[in-house]
This record gives C-alpha cells, structure tokens and sequence, in this order.
C-alpha cells in the first residue's frame, strides 16, 4: 500500500516507516523537524531511512494548509498513520499556542486531506493522558474520558472527537490509538528512562516525582508498532450495535474505533529504576519529590478490545526493553 506517517523524524515514526517499508509498502513520510528536543538525534533517525526502496521524505509542517492540501491532492495515500503532535504534558505550562497549531490545526489538516483524496483508514495516535482523572484500573476505552488533567491531554481528547465527526460527516474509517508510556531505542530525550540513564551514567541525582509511588503501563516499542500496522491494516467499521442511549465510547455508528495499545502490566517506578540501574551497573543517587500538575499516579491499559480485533499481544517484558534501550543509549552516545 502507499502510507503517509507523519513524524516520520519521531520515535515511533521511524519505527513505523522501518515496519512498513520491511514488508514492501510505499511509505512517505511527513516531519517539520522541529526543536521541541534534539534536532540531531531526529536528524539520525531520517538517515536511517534515507535511500530505502520505495520511500521519500517530505520535511512540512502539518499546519500548511495549502502545503498539506498539495501533498495528498499529488501523492494519493491509501491510508495514513498519523503519528506527528506536540508532545509532552509540561510544556504546555509556557506554550499551549504550540498544541494547538500542531494537534488540533494539524489534525484538522490530517482530516481535510482524507476527506478530499478516498483515503481508505486514517490512523492516529492519542494519549493513555485522556483518562486524566480517572482512577478505575485497568483504564478501558469504553470508559468516559471527559476530565483531562493536561493540556496535552485535552488535545489529545480533541483529535478522538475531531475523527468522530469526519467519520460520522463523511464516512472515513478512522482508528485511534491511546498509546501508553512508549520507551525503547531511538526514544525521545524528554522521556523519564532517557533522563534516568543519562543522569545516572553521569553521576547526576535523579527527580522521583510523587515520592516514587508512581506507576506506568510502559510499552516496548517493537509492541506498539506491530499494534499500529496490526489495525492499519483493519479498517475501522460501524458497529450495527451501537446506541445513542447507552453510547459506546470506544466505537460508534460510523467507522469509528479506539483502541488502547499498552504493555497491559504496569511496573511501579521504583522497579523500573532499578532495572535501569541494573543494566547500567551502577546505582542512582535519588532525589525524591511531590506530584507535578498535570501528572497522574498510575496508568494501566485495557487492552481486550484490541487483542479481540487484531491478535495484539505485547512480548517484550521490561528487564530485555530496558537492557536493548540501554545498549543502544550507550552506542549512540559512547557512554
């Protein structure tokens, strides 16, 4: 098939494009390459996909109206993967203009460009940040997510109910992917195990937020990319038994679906800190400190609705994620 995934230049962009160009599709791929974190670690990532068969590289921002119009009008993509988006729940404290250019203009852009060019299924990524408040463990996608506790979130939550309305408006399969807490190499430096490590190596004290009572579904990244081709690959549809007396938050009358993609077994952070310190061979000296805002104590994903669907089962347990993220980190960096 001919794919379009934006962030391309992304942590799970590039592993995607890897995936999909391993088993013969045609793939562009989409980034604007900005400065959100290191420009030369994205820089790396793009060369490992130069001179690929059946691969070229568009460096735009999804906010170009005329530019993204252009781009699907002359490429013609089957489906898309829409991976790009302003991360991170923090930086929304001195730049929220930022999350609405890219997630919500963007994604916008992302619709229109479907809309107007038969894309078959869109596939996008959210946020395990959606449950915001929510506290019933295991998080399930047919539970309300009506309540964000970020501004990240909140645009996240936004993207869901954009895809809703273009697919109920114009029938377009849409499918979206609640990611949870994705780590591995190639990962993204803002995360808390690229911190940790590099931290730790240097002899540098590591922050524990909310005193260390922190727990996350943390997914391999070799897992979420096989549930991202897995339903990219299965086009969304109506379910015949929806209802709008008792809605279904996960599907819909129109082709509409989300799915969570986790691990499906979350790991308290103190543990992984000490998988880290384990594979480093060295000890963390600990800063322990309160909850951030924005935050949330534990996430846990639900992930029935997507092993139902397409067969999804993560395989990879912490301890060999961490050790294959830390062999990397240290061939990357000479550390």
């Amino acid at each position: 098939m001919k794919i379009l995934v934006t962030g391309a230049a992304g942590f799970i962009g590039l592993h995607t494009c890897e995936k999909l160009l391993d088993r013969g599709d045609q793939v562009i791929g989409l980034d604007v390459v900005n400065d959100y974190y290191d420009v030369s670690l994205k820089e790396a990532r793009l060369r490992r996909l130069e001179g690929r068969n059946n691969y070229q590289f568009v460096r735009m921002d999804l906010a170009d109206n005329d530019g993204m119009a252009q781009l699907f009008e002359s490429e013609k993509p089957e489906r898309v993967i829409h991976l790009a988006a302003q991360a991170g729940v923090r930086y929304a404290f001195k730049h929220p203009h930022a999350y609405v250019t890219s997630n919500l203009v963007g994604t916008l852009n992302i619709l229109e460009g479907c809309r107007h060019n038969d894309v078959e299924h869109l596939v996008y990524a959210s946020s395990s940040s959606v449950y915001g408040a929510n506290t019933r463990m295991p998080f399930s996608v047919h539970q309300n997510v009506d309540h964000p506790v970020s501004f990240y979130a909140a645009s996240k939550k936004s993207n869901e109910l954009m895809a809703h309305s273009y697919a109920h408006l114009y029938q377009i399969p849409t499918t979206g992917l609640r990611f949870f807490t994705v780590y591995g190499p190639w990962g993204r430096p803002d995360m808390a195990i690229f911190i940790f490590t590099r931290k730790i190596l240097a002899g540098e004290p590591i922050d524990i937020f909310n005193h260390g009572n922190h727990s996350r579904d943390f997914t391999y990244i070799d897992d979420i990319v096989e549930g991202v081709v897995r339903t990219t690959d299965l086009v969304a549809e109506p379910n015949a038994d929806w209802s709008g007396d008792a809605p279904d938050p996960a599907t819909s009358a129109a082709p509409y679906r989300l799915y969570n993609i986790g691990n499906n077994q979350p790991v308290a952070l103190m543990d992984l800190i000490k998988c880290l310190e384990d594979a480093l061979g060295k000890t963390a000296e600990k800063n322990f400190l309160p909850m951030q805002p924005g935050d949330v104590p534990a996430t846990y994903a639900d992930i029935d609705a997507l092993t139902e669907a397409t067969g999804f089962r993560p395989r990879t347990p912490i301890e060999e994620g961490i050790k294959r993220f830390v062999a990397w980190y240290r061939d990357y960096y000479g550390a």
